[in-house]
């Protein structure tokens, strides 16, 4: 267990939660109780640090998964307020973790041209940086057929091309559902021959991006999902 992670008795079923869950899930009770009321700034990041006696990334992330649920609004340069007092629907979060594998790789194949579209306008000489180096693993891996280190270094390419792309939800939303499918690809590639025969459309990806070709990259993403998922 993940030393961020606490246990909670729930209905007589041990459930296990993340700490910046559990945060989420106090600050919701105050807002919905009344304690912080509707268009009311919420406290600073260091005075819910102290409040809570937790670190700045669990806040951040409990806040964003609020902002998520519509509970939260940030205002750049002004603060967080408080946007509604009942949450308008389940988290993103807990709502993949609901989904099946096929469902999350629906929501993944229909991100991936519009990533690479988006990457292969906003990249970084950073982010090629990184791109090669998943790639080169992905490589890598498939010629030594090892499945596991080469499906990791797959996903983790495109979770980079998605945060290449310079869109927050699209890198979200591509992120949350990509993490998931790791048991599910264990479950249908045997072994790494898929990624051998894929990884020269692959190579073209990261050519387009750094090429700054929008057009062709979305071109070269749909190829790949035609191969990979047919």
């Amino acid at each position: 267990m993940n030393s961020s992670d606490v246990i909670i008795i729930m209905n007589n079923l041990i459930v296990k939660q993340s700490l910046a869950e559990v945060i989420a899930d106090k600050l919701k009770e105050q807002i919905s109780s009344g304690y912080y009321q509707l268009g009311e700034k919420m406290p600073t990041e260091p005075e819910l640090m102290k409040n809570f006696g937790v670190g700045r990334s669990t806040i951040r992330e409990a806040t964003k998964r609020l902002v998520q649920s519509g509970l939260l609004r940030i205002q750049q340069g002004a603060g967080t307020f408080v946007e509604q007092t009942e949450s308008i629907g389940e988290s993103l979060d807990r709502r993949i973790n609901r989904a099946n594998f096929q469902e999350l790789d629906e929501v993944r194949q229909l991100l991936e041209m519009k990533i690479a579209e988006k990457a292969a306008i906003n990249r970084s000489e950073m982010d090629i940086v990184v791109l090669k180096k998943h790639l080169a693993a992905r490589k890598q891996a498939g010629i030594d057929n090892l499945i596991e280190a080469c499906i990791e270094a797959d996903i983790q390419f495109h979770i980079a091309i998605a945060e290449a792309a310079k869109s927050e939800i699209l890198f979200d939303l591509y992120k949350a559902t990509a993490i998931h499918l790791r048991k599910w690809f264990l479950s249908i590639y045997p072994d790494t021959q898929i990624f051998i025969e894929t990884q020269d459309s692959h190579e073209r990806l990261l050519a387009d991006i750094v090429a700054c070709d929008s057009r062709q990259a979305w071109n070269t993403a749909a190829k790949i999902i035609g191969r990979v998922y047919q």
